[in-house]
């Protein structure tokens, strides 16, 4: 199981390179999602941290830090709004 899972990993290692070099797309793109990622995961811990919303708590997980990664501050919103309604 676990040389299956690695091979299927290789090939879309080996395949997400292909289409980098064959479209030249180039690496920008790798700069562009970190920094999104950096400014997630720093509005998150702001958000977490700064005692605005001191009765919610939203984890720093790659699920959340994905969603307000895509959404950037309604993400954030969304994840308030989740927690609050489904923990209560």
């Amino acid at each position: 199981m676990r040389l299956a899972v690695m091979g299927v990993l290789l090939v879309s290692l080996l395949l997400i390179l292909f289409i980098v070099v064959r479209k030249k797309i180039g690496f920008g793109w790798l700069t562009v999602f970190g920094t999104h990622l950096v400014l997630a995961a720093l509005g998150l811990y702001l958000v977490n941290f700064s005692g605005l919303m001191t009765e919610v708590y939203i984890p720093l997980n790659p699920t959340t830090v994905g969603t307000v990664m895509v959404l950037g501050l309604p993400g954030v919103a969304l994840l308030y709004g989740l927690k609050i309604s489904l923990m209560g």
